[in-house]
């Protein structure tokens, strides 16, 4: 991941940037540098808060990075998985409904979501919302669109 430019944020961003994320997970973002990373030839653009890359752009949407999420634990959009479905969240792949123990029924599909290990709470991956989180827990079927996963490029970002 080549850096394309960095630049530290105006209060007014950083501002609107914590509401988003506060209104979407419950969860207050603090920090004393907020700095943006735009990658070169990427999906999404990085945020650094106080130097590590807790959360990023998807689609224009700020969003908890995995580091970001686990530093930061939601309360809101969350999908818990259970033991059988880690090593596969954890390498990529798109969240199934036989995996799913529980998922928040606030979510509406295309919602971007933390996919967390029902265990010890720590999240694996962001992905988005295929369908209604009342709808998830089911026999058969993706739910969730994998976009960010723990030992992913992202995750390993260091700048």
């Amino acid at each position: 991941m080549d850096v394309k430019s960095r630049h530290h944020l105006r209060s007014d961003a950083i501002s609107e940037l914590q509401t988003a994320v506060s209104e979407g997970l419950g969860v207050d973002i603090d920090g004393d540098s907020f700095e943006l990373v735009e990658l070169e030839d990427d999906r999404f653009d990085v945020v650094l808060v106080d130097g590590q890359p807790l959360v990023f752009y998807v689609d224009n949407e700020p969003f908890l990075t995995v580091a970001g999420a686990n530093a930061f634990p939601p309360e809101r959009g969350i999908v818990t998985v259970d033991a059988g479905a880690i090593s596969f969240v954890s390498n990529g792949a798109d969240v199934m409904r036989p995996g799913i123990t529980k998922a928040d029924a606030a979510i509406e599909s295309g919602d971007l979501v933390a996919i967390v290990e029902e265990t010890h709470g720590k999240v694996l991956a962001i992905g988005r919302a295929t369908t209604s989180g009342d709808d998830m827990v089911g026999d058969s079927g993706k739910v969730v669109a994998s976009i960010h996963y723990v030992g992913d490029e992202l995750y390993e970002l260091s700048v």
